[in-house]
């Protein structure tokens, strides 16, 4: 029998089980090394030189790029190690602009934390470091090159998680920075908007978006009335931020915070989310039986969306003409409440809460804002954003005694809260469609195949003679592979599941910094959790929504359903809406075209 190979870390004898590098493994054994430029779900970059080992017989290497081989004695805390260790962080700091307090990044810096954890007490080197301009331009993000420290993490989730390449490396030498091609804006180049480059960014050189003192100055004015809705994600997270275990639930928790912030009424965007369901599983159902269409893919990631939009806008009438669940509240807000609160409807304000970055920029399309100027959605925050907010009014969350949501859109079902999980919307639309289908009640809820981690998933299922084959994708990366079989008509997929954000909107760039895939598991969870513990699990049982259709939105699918929770899509292919390079050619205007799908309003997608 052979003996398990092993290896010394530290005087102590360590088991090599598959680990692909002396870093995963040192970390297994319960030390951890210092880094800036390593995630385990990213290529070995091996910029920062922090994670310096001695191998005995071979001197100092990176532990991220060195493989473990059975009799390796490695030592990690050396004084050589520790000073090479200490003079890297100094020499980060000299070229940084030192904000700390003011930073976005200041509670999660990994910059500080390191320098904390070093023994940093002080900068030996002569300040080098220039201000250069902050990019605003993007709706969704901040880009702060003054707080970049070129370890390469953004460039690569860009790159290898989205497959987008929206920023990278430009320079030499001292000269060296990461911003988007030629020098031009975020809002310029070909970015959607998704924020994994600030979800893995260790400082504040990039974050999302602030909308926190807009929300502010609607709360302190008392001409407004001022609602809020709580995506299914945030209730998963936010507990983090004031000492929760990842993926400890605090619904009520949250909703008591809103209110005492001063938010005239909370609902939950999983009331949309119960509609997304019922319009969307009823799209799939005719498209299925129409054979038309196929495979439809589901909008309610507007990275996703606007991806879809920019590189393959051929491909665009497969996308679910239904708004997101944040927009299909947001139109409904502006439906119903300003005749149940008694306001006008340009005194009443929409405040979303999400996990998402990209979000933001949704809120702000022109196709959701009226010809008078009245957004569906006024503000998104994020749950970072929500964190500051309690925090700035002194509001103790971790004791608050929960609250209930208000009614009527704030009653939901399982169904909702399963969108903030990768597999998730794909599970709440089999909930419907296999019962709709089958004309029978389900015998069980639950679709364990659409769960999972992989990247790209499949799930086939009979359904009274008829085959229903799923795909569920997250990754902008994954979602080019399957972009492309849809365009060469090498899938028969019925219908496409594409969440942006690797395990869904759970790991959204607007949830607290997260180092690892556990933390995602385990927010994952906690809505499968959440889900068991409501008494309704399918969206068709939600009355509310029931009670929403009889007396306001008439047929599931109608024409006042599709005014209010349908949308259209454009083609933002960049050479298409840029004008032709040759002097004097007129510029090209972006192709329109009318799709079946939206046959009742006639809009061009």
């Amino acid at each position: 029998m052979k003996t398990q190979d092993t290896l010394i870390v530290d005087g102590r004898e360590v088991a090599i089980e598959g680990e692909p590098n002396l870093l995963e493994l040192i970390r297994k054994a319960g030390i951890e090394i210092p880094t800036f430029c390593y995630h385990s779900e990213l290529s070995v970059y091996g910029a920062c030189r922090l994670c310096l080992v001695d191998i005995e017989g071979r001197g100092i290497q990176a532990s991220c790029s060195a493989r473990p081989e059975s009799g390796m004695v490695v030592r990690t805390r050396t004084q050589e190690i520790r000073e090479m260790r200490k003079i890297s962080v100094e020499l980060l700091l000299a070229n940084h602009d030192m904000d700390c307090p003011t930073c976005p990044k200041s509670r999660s810096c990994k910059l500080q934390d390191l320098a904390h954890k070093l023994g940093v007490d002080k900068v030996r080197f002569k300040r080098t470091h220039k201000p250069k301009p902050v990019d605003h331009s993007s709706p969704c993000l901040t880009r702060d090159p003054n707080k970049c420290v070129l370890c390469g993490d953004c460039v690569r989730a860009c790159y290898e998680i989205q497959g987008i390449g929206a920023i990278d490396f430009v320079g030499r030498g001292t000269s060296n920075q990461v911003m988007p091609a030629f020098g031009k804006d975020l809002n310029q180049v070909e970015c959607v908007g998704c924020g994994q480059c600030a979800a893995v960014c260790p400082t504040g050189a990039l974050s999302p978006k602030r909308e926190v003192n807009q929300v502010w100055r609607d709360l302190e004015n008392p001409a407004k009335t001022v609602v809020v809705q709580i995506a299914p994600a945030v209730r998963a997270g936010l507990g983090e931020f004031f000492g929760s275990e990842a993926g400890a639930t605090c619904t009520g928790k949250t909703v008591a915070a809103l209110k005492a912030l001063g938010f005239d009424q909370v609902y939950d965007t999983c009331f949309a989310a119960d509609l997304t369901v019922i319009e969307e599983a009823n799209e799939f159902i005719q498209r299925k039986t129409a054979g038309e269409r196929l495979p439809q893919f589901t909008s309610c990631c507007p990275a996703w969306v606007k991806f879809t939009e920019q590189f393959y806008p051929e491909l665009r009438h497969h996308l679910s003409t239904c708004r997101s669940p944040q927009q299909m509240f947001g139109s409904m807000a502006r439906e119903l409440l300003p005749n149940m609160l008694g306001v006008k409807n340009e005194d009443l304000v929409v405040v979303s809460i999400m996990p998402c970055t990209a979000k933001k920029f949704e809120a702000k399309l022109d196709k959701f804002i009226d010809a008078d100027g009245v957004a569906d959605v006024d503000h998104v925050v994020t749950t970072q954003g929500l964190a500051r907010m309690i925090e700035e009014a002194g509001i103790d969350f971790a004791n608050l005694p929960p609250e209930s949501f208000d009614m009527p859109m704030g009653f939901r079902t399982g169904a909702g809260i399963l969108f903030g999980a990768s597999g998730g919307v794909s599970e709440a639309v089999l909930r419907y469609a296999v019962e709709k289908i089958s004309d029978m009640p389900l015998p069980s809820v639950d679709f364990h195949q659409t769960r999972g981690e992989e990247g790209i998933r499949e799930v086939n299922l009979e359904v009274n003679g008829m085959m229903l084959k799923l795909c569920i994708v997250h990754g902008l990366a994954n979602a080019r592979t399957i972009a492309e079989q849809v365009k060469a008509g090498q899938c028969d997929y019925d219908l496409i599941e594409v969440m942006t954000c690797p395990g869904g909107c759970v790991a959204g760039a607007g949830q607290p910094v997260s180092i690892g895939r556990q933390t995602i598991r385990q927010r994952a969870q906690a809505l499968y959790n959440n889900d068991k513990t409501v008494q309704i699990h399918k969206s068709q049982d939600n009355f509310e929504v029931a009670r929403c259709y009889s007396d306001c939105l008439g047929d599931v699918g109608g024409d006042k359903a599709h005014k209010l929770l349908h949308t259209h899509y454009q083609n933002r292919r960049a050479v298409i809406n840029q004008a032709n390079s040759c002097k004097g050619a007129p510029a090209l205007a972006p192709t329109q075209a009318t799709c079946a799908a939206c046959e009742k309003c006639g809009a061009a997608v």
